[in-house]
């Protein structure tokens, strides 16, 4: 683990088809260097306020927002440089817009090879607008076997990776409600080998995990978790659950223990992007979204 570290750190010196000022954004966001431990971001769909696209990114940043991720592919390049020229507002990464109708573990071939296609058009867009990771579900359960969604998904990774490596665009597999890699009618006490052996496979500094914290509480100990996976998380995602009611809640809300998965997330010296995950809206709901993420978890706070 301290070589796939250390290669990444490497790999972020040496990225190729962005910008001085986007290179030295990521920089500071593995270093920690000028910025907040955490690195508040959100999802673009959560920005409700009505305009153009710089208008919505200035209400982020107003809100209190340092990044956002886009949807890919199919973004307007020029337009989305142009909101973050203007407003500040940094597009640190994407999210893929079609990885769960169109899976990766899709029994039909052709579905498996659009679905290739569209990964690697979302990485070369991220790149364009300056991000260096492309949020990724790699496919469903209910498609076949666990070897065969592992391996019918695991093969489109490497056959995409070439095309991440071009662009130093990393890969980041989330956790998500998809019943691969854990038992989604488990208990809460789960293991974490599945997800680790998963990422280990592709032995890549670009595949890794967009580790979300709130997703995780339905299945196991999220502090422990995040101490196991260590460096393989790169990026965080967080929204509120309530094992209790068995929903998705507020982040301040629900039961997840954010002083304990805080204090493992220092312990593996995580520094970088926490992207929000919930229910958005006007300028108001964006502040109190980030003013949550603060309660949960001191972004701010610089130990």
């Amino acid at each position: 683990m301290r070589r796939r570290t250390a290669i990444q750190t490497l790999a972020a010196f040496g990225a190729v088809g962005l910008s001085a000022t986007t290179r030295s954004a990521a920089l500071s966001a593995e270093s920690g260097d000028g910025h907040d431990w955490l690195r508040k971001t959100l999802k673009i769909g959560m920005i409700g306020v009505k305009g153009s696209l710089e208008d919505k990114f200035r209400a982020a940043k107003e809100a209190g927002f340092e990044g956002v991720e886009v949807n890919v592919p199919g973004i307007d390049v020029d337009e989305v440089n142009q909101a973050s020229k203007a407003s500040g507002l940094i597009v640190d990464g994407s999210v893929g817009g079609t990885h769960w109708n169109i899976r990766h573990s899709d029994p039909d071939a052709a579905v498996r090879a659009q679905a290739l296609d569209n990964l690697k058009r979302g990485i070369e867009e991220t790149a364009a607008v300056g991000g260096d990771s492309c949020l990724l579900v790699v496919g469903h359960g209910k498609d076949g076997t666990v070897e065969e969604v592992n391996q019918r998904s695991s093969d489109n990774i490497r056959a995409a990776l070439p095309t991440a490596e071009k662009h130093n665009v990393a890969i980041l597999v989330e956790n998500v409600w998809n019943h691969f890699l854990y038992d989604h009618a488990g208990g809460s006490d789960q293991s974490v080998e599945p997800l680790a052996e998963y990422i280990d496979q592709f032995d890549s500094p670009l595949v890794g995990l967009q580790f979300d914290l709130g997703n995780h509480w339905k299945y196991g100990d999220v502090a422990q978790w995040v101490r196991d996976l260590g460096p393989r998380i790169k990026k965080l995602d967080i929204k509120g659950f309530s094992r209790a009611e068995n929903k998705f809640t507020k982040i301040t809300e629900g039961d997840v223990d954010w002083p304990a998965v805080e204090a493992a997330l220092r312990e593996i010296g995580f520094k970088g992007w926490c992207a929000a995950e919930v229910g958005g809206g006007d300028l108001a709901r964006l502040k109190e979204v980030a003013g949550n993420m603060e309660a949960a978890l001191h972004c701010s706070v610089n130990a």
